[in-house]
């Protein structure tokens, strides 16, 4: 594994026997995606958290996709995370704290983060079909911002609060994480404070 970090950016570079994933991330962007991990339905995720998000993010990753997108996902959430801890440093001068509801037609989710150094993750989806599309288990995008929060020590709170359609309860999901990410990670306070009583966010 590589990472090589600039301020509030990061490369990542991951192989393993399953997948070699390539992600950079800016967290100063404007949204601006290209996005090829061989799962459709994960390009489209990806596109809709850098673009609300107001994140750049590059993606690339070869693997067994064909077989199963499961190690592709999960493995590309491991890469977005460390590149997210790597890009904010030691955290001074962020928000910390954001939170977001997105609405996609019927389906309504809400996201809750703090940039806390503490990896955790609470995931209150029922999502409302097995099967997104031709083959993306439903319980993918779990498994996606489990990855996230564990490598990037986020505390997050995902509650998926109606839905009818899983592509929509997906989209819904991905929009407000975006939206919430976007509004802790903002630089709001003095660049040289950590915004923590302990003075360090670890």
């Amino acid at each position: 594994m590589r990472i090589e970090a600039n301020p509030r950016r990061a490369e990542i570079q991951r192989e393993t026997g399953e997948t070699d994933v390539t992600l950079s991330l800016s967290l100063d962007g404007s949204g601006q995606a290209d996005i090829d991990t061989g799962v459709p339905f994960l390009d489209h995720m990806l596109d809709a958290l850098a673009r609300h998000g107001r994140l750049d993010i590059t993606a690339r990753c070869a693997g067994d996709a064909a077989m199963d997108p499961h190690h592709t996902v999960e493995d590309t959430g491991i890469a977005f995370g460390q590149a997210l801890r790597a890009a904010l440093g030691d955290r001074r001068g962020i928000e910390r704290y954001g939170f977001a509801y997105a609405p996609l037609d019927e389906a309504l989710a809400r996201t809750v983060i703090d940039c806390s150094g503490r990896p955790y993750l609470h995931f209150a989806a029922e999502m409302p079909e097995p099967v997104i599309g031709a083959n993306f288990a439903s319980s993918l995008v779990e498994e996606f911002w489990r990855a996230v929060a564990m490598n990037a020590g986020l505390t997050m709170h995902i509650d998926l609060l109606r839905a009818r359609n899983a592509h929509h309860a997906a989209e819904a999901i991905f929009k407000s994480a975006a939206l919430a990410l976007r509004a802790s990670i903002r630089r709001t306070g003095d660049p040289n404070a950590v915004p923590s009583t302990k003075g360090m966010l670890a």
